[in-house]
């Protein structure tokens, strides 16, 4: 069953980079000239060894305003998701005194480590190694550069926090597949909803309690590499802290079909962060929609001794808070309390309690949650449409 398992997968990542090559050979053919565009996906760094990731495509030239239409956001949603990359391109990353060159992979992809001549400044948060493209598939072409976006814990930072996205920053419905749909194809960054004081919240606790901390935030989603761009916009239209971002491939590749599951690539992607920064301690947060509780139990358990806390947004039914509840007794042998919050008022409570943040930024979160409580058009079309069907 494995062979034919394998045989499968194999047949179809062939096909999907066969159409993808001949795709780009009949533009070349034709003489059509395409912009080859490096897209890179913000990242961390050691102190001694950047992490670089991203693809290289053709730019779509995807433009997004707060008064698309429906269609126009479908239309920019079948763009990203028919994204047509360049496989094999040849990279070179610039930073400080170190040069390295690299490939793109089969689906134009690139991610890798990148070691350092010298420690990176150990008070800067945010870093941008340039990445060049020395050789385009398309004759004419002017110089393609890149400035990549790359964060490192800086030496005041007391935690890290990594945080879900959908049903957790990002109204998303998760656990209504009409509702997820609907919001996910026909709508952009302007018309996404953010849940209640998350700014707020997040700044606050970025801030820590003495106010000047500059804790890193990371951002672990199960959606697909090809929704970064609605999702950076998202964060910057939102006013959310800018942070790396941990994403899916979604399509064929040699060993698995479409996509690992939220459990294999959430888990993995914590694991990759906890053990980059040692040092560091962690909040995890996440919702009560999928499996978070079940894979933050986990990573305590693995990790003792690391995670400070986990924050639960409750999005689901009553008998998962039960199941939720249960969960968390089991953390307390841990001494880690994985709390089951309605909003981030109740999360920023406890954080204060904790020590995590300046009690004077509850004040401004209730302020920023209470602003957001005023009835939204897009919930009532959402509902109006789809919700009762």
């Amino acid at each position: 069953m494995e062979d034919w398992k394998r045989i499968f997968y194999r047949l179809g990542n062939s096909s999907e980079t066969y159409f993808d090559r001949m795709r780009l050979r009949l533009r070349q053919r034709l003489g059509l000239h395409m912009n080859v565009h490096i897209l890179t996906y913000r990242t961390y760094a050691s102190s001694n060894e950047l992490y670089l990731r991203g693809r290289v495509l053709i730019n779509k030239n995807i433009e997004v305003t707060d008064r698309d239409t429906v269609w126009k956001n479908l239309h920019n949603t079948y763009k990203r998701l028919s994204s047509m990359e360049i496989a094999g391109a040849k990279l070179k990353v610039k930073f400080s005194d170190t040069e390295h060159e690299f490939e793109s992979d089969e689906d134009g992809y690139f991610e890798l480590p990148v070691g350092l001549n010298n420690p990176l400044p150990a008070e800067e948060l945010w870093h941008h190694p340039v990445i060049e493209l020395l050789e385009s598939p398309f004759p004419f072409q002017p110089p393609v550069h890149a400035r990549a976006e790359v964060m490192t814990p800086p030496s005041t930072a007391r935690f890290g926090v990594i945080s879900d996205i959908d049903d957790t920053v990002l109204t998303t419905h998760a656990t209504s597949l009409l509702k997820s749909m609907y919001l996910t194809f026909l709508n952009n960054a302007h018309s996404r909803l953010p849940f209640e004081g998350v700014s707020a919240f997040y700044h606050a606790l970025q801030k820590g309690f003495s106010g000047a901390e500059d804790n890193p935030i990371f951002y672990v989603s199960s959606s697909p590499w090809n929704l970064y761009d609605l999702l950076i916009d998202f964060l910057e239209l939102n006013k959310i802290p800018n942070g790396p971002l941990f994403l899916k491939d979604y399509g064929f590749t040699h060993n698995k079909l479409f996509s690992e599951s939220h459990g294999i690539h959430k888990p993995r992607q914590i694991r990759n962060i906890l053990n980059a920064y040692p040092q560091l301690n962690f909040i995890l947060i996440g919702d009560s929609g999928q499996h978070d509780p079940e894979i933050y139990a986990d990573i305590i358990r693995e990790f003792p001794g690391r995670i400070l806390a986990s924050y639960i947004r409750d999005v689901s039914i009553d008998r998962r808070d039960m199941e939720i509840k249960k969960i968390s007794e089991g953390m307390l042998e841990h001494k880690v309390e994985m709390v089951l919050v309605p909003d981030s008022s109740v999360a920023a409570a406890h954080a204060v309690e904790k020590g995590f943040i300046h009690p004077d930024a509850l004040s401004l979160i209730q302020l920023e949650k209470k602003a957001a409580e005023e009835p939204n058009h897009m919930e009532t079309v959402i509902d109006e449409e789809i919700g009762n069907r």
